[in-house]
């Protein structure tokens, strides 16, 4: 989260000062900084003989784009627009109105509904049928500021973190995409936060690879909570945590395609760290602090993306508005970075890949900006896809 009251009264304890909808400490744009490497065979994950093969993408894919409506410059709603897959180019198609500051959004595994946050005092999650954009309703998360979301891949549950409460959530999904009442609400009490913290700020809740656990990142206490989801009644169950350095501030965890491993985003200390994960626990541990590759004097890593193969890793550096590059090695185990390149515009919030793994949206808040790169399959270098997409108060690109 980066727009609500509480997000800019923690930052400002933490010595930075806040603007109007964002963090403060944008700094001008890195260049590469490295020669790029391909991890070798027996050491990058998924480049195997073995490996699937990448089906070729035709035709136009839709892309989906969050942003905040209560902000001025801000966007009126979820951003609608399609990209080429082959060249990269993004063109708008409209904007789906009624669901106020959806800056996260998620999509069911069958593609026919959307799923946005509503990031105000009073949270709540929103479900839109793609097939014709019709809102089919808001639920209340029971928190404050709901600042991400996520659809377990069984498709039945749909999972919410608040940032201003640092609570989790969990809403059924009923045939037709909508959602029901909330079966589960879950507040982080321990550990209690450090100096500057001011209380637990849920950041995310993302489903393990395993399918039967989920786990929560928490900025505030320093924490990452692992639950046993009740794939039945949708309640959570806490079975683990693991603690970062204090202060450091995680914010996102994103898995490899493997399974046994995870990459986090501090975004309070600008460090990450490879996780291990055991799956039959649910127990995460957390390595030791790694960098950014970021040169700004102040810069928050936002979140990791991985390419389908497992081989690279992509992190969004806002201040020093570049895009790290790592080669993922020893099946996950290890992260080595090869160096940056400028995200396209200003304090890149978000990543995502496109399904194939053959473009990177970087969403920039502060310029209102998404920059579309080409992944380079050979050693995962990054190339500009034309002029950045402009999109108000761009913090989320969706790309199906």
């Amino acid at each position: 989260m980066d727009s609500g009251w509480s997000r800019r009264r923690f930052v400002g304890a933490l010595g930075a000062a806040a603007g109007a909808s964002v963090l403060s400490g944008c700094g001008d744009g890195g260049t590469a900084r490295s020669t790029p490497a391909r991890p070798s065979a027996s050491t990058a994950a998924g480049a195997t003989a073995s490996a699937p093969a990448v089906k070729e993408p035709s035709g136009p894919r839709p892309l989906y784009l969050g942003t905040y409506t209560s902000v001025e410059g801000g966007g009126a709603g979820i951003g609608v627009a399609a990209y080429d897959p082959v060249s990269g180019r993004i063109t708008g198609s409209g904007t789906i109105t009624g669901v106020p500051d959806p800056s996260y959004l998620a999509v069911h595994p069958d593609g026919r509904t959307l799923y946005a946050v509503r990031e105000r005092e009073r949270g709540a999650v929103t479900a839109v049928r793609t097939s014709d954009r019709e809102v089919l309703g808001s639920r209340a998360t029971g928190g404050a500021h709901t600042c991400q979301l996520s659809v377990h891949p069984g498709g039945r549950w749909l999972l919410s973190a608040d940032y201003g409460s640092g609570t989790v959530a969990v809403h059924p999904i009923d045939a037709s995409g909508a959602l029901g009442e909330r079966t589960a609400l879950v507040t982080h009490s321990r550990p209690a936060p450090g100096p500057g913290q001011e209380g637990p700020h849920a950041h995310q809740i993302v489903t393990a690879p395993d399918g039967g656990h989920v786990l929560a990142v928490d900025l505030g206490t320093d924490t990452v909570y692992s639950y046993r989801l009740d794939q039945r009644a949708g309640t959570l169950t806490e079975v683990a945590r693991a603690h970062t350095r204090p202060g450091a501030g995680p914010r996102h965890l994103t898995f490899h395609p493997g399974g046994r491993y995870a990459y986090l985003a501090c975004e309070v200390d600008d460090t990450v760290s490879v996780c291990s994960y055991d799956p039959s626990s649910g127990h995460l541990t957390i390595g030791r602090p790694q960098s950014t590759g970021a040169k700004a004097d102040t810069n928050y890593p936002a979140q990791f993306a991985v390419t389908p193969d497992g081989a690279y890793a992509f992190l969004a550096n806002r201040g020093d508005d570049t895009i790290a590059r790592y080669g993922v090695e020893a099946d996950g185990a290890r992260l080595r970075l090869l160096g940056t390149v400028p995200s396209g515009g200003e304090f890149p919030r978000q990543l995502a890949l496109s399904p194939d793994g053959g473009l990177l949206f970087s969403a920039n808040q502060r310029s209102g900006t998404v920059g579309v790169f080409h992944v380079d399959g050979r050693d995962g270098g990054l190339r500009r896809a034309g002029e950045p997409f402009v999109s108000p108060v761009a913090v989320c690109a969706l790309p199906l």
